[in-house]
């Protein structure tokens, strides 16, 4: 999923007062696997977690009925259904690349208790107090950065709300190698020490990747590796499925 990060500000013109430093909107950090194949990102959502195994430990935290939530970097919106299903309440998705908006626009579009916001997780279109539950999965929460995102998720949750942000969890698992392997600058450690300093609690979830047919696994291989590493994973694994290990990170507010 797609999400962003800040930008410095710069002078629009040589105006003694327009120079003075201001900063600028936040922009959204590019999202290849998604921006580029996002057919191919649709079958990736289509074979994680059929189990569902995600779903129910947040549930279990913070049950989803009767919950106003949203989905911070929802891309195509693939979730936003679900969540309906579920018994949200209602549901937001916040995406700020406009053309994974607009197909998220129209996933949900006739749809009731849902619609879809341009937005980035730092500047949320929100109010303050207005949700229970803020869900972000493979978006931009992934260790030091993102701080303003976070300070966005306490504003706008009400007491008592939860966020959840699920990431990968490199230590372990098939998926976790190939992804340690593939990526060897990737700190898992310092990863989990930031999310200890921010007062955010792990959940270790083991889920799956299974696909209907290798070349879909082969796909969607090909858009979350660098080309040499998606090579080498396709060589020695057979198969249409892996087992994932992900981290649920979360926390009451």
């Amino acid at each position: 999923m797609s999400e962003s990060t800040p930008s410095s500000g710069t002078p629009a013109t040589s105006d003694p007062v327009a120079t003075a430093p201001v900063p600028s909107a936040p922009v959204p950090t590019r999202s290849p696997n998604i921006w580029d194949s996002p057919d191919v990102y649709e079958v990736e959502n289509l074979g994680v977690d059929r189990a569902g195994v995600i779903e129910a430990a947040m549930d279990a935290l913070h049950p989803f009925a009767g919950a106003d939530l949203v989905d911070v970097g929802c891309g195509t919106g693939f979730h936003l259904p679900r969540f309906v299903e579920l018994g949200c309440a209602s549901v937001v998705g916040v995406e700020p690349h406009p053309p994974l908006l607009e197909v998220a626009a129209d996933r949900v579009a006739g749809l009731p208790r849902v619609r879809v916001e341009e937005g980035v997780a730092q500047s949320l279109p929100l109010p303050d107090d207005s949700v229970d539950i803020a869900h972000a999965r493979w978006a931009y929460f992934v260790g030091a950065g993102c701080e303003p995102g976070l300070a966005e998720l306490e504003r706008v949750l009400r007491h008592g709300g939860t966020a959840f942000v699920i990431d990968n969890d490199a230590t372990t698992s098939t998926f976790g190698h190939w992804f340690s392997r593939a990526y060897p600058t990737y700190d898992a450690l310092a990863v989990e020490r930031f999310w200890g300093r921010q007062g955010w609690s792990r959940e270790r979830l083991t889920i799956r990747w299974d696909f209907d047919s290798r070349a879909d696994l082969e796909a969607v291989v090909g858009i979350e590796f660098p080309e040499t590493a998606a090579e080498g994973i396709l060589a020695e694994h057979e198969g249409t499925g892996v087992d994932y290990a992900v981290n649920l990170w979360w926390r009451l507010f």
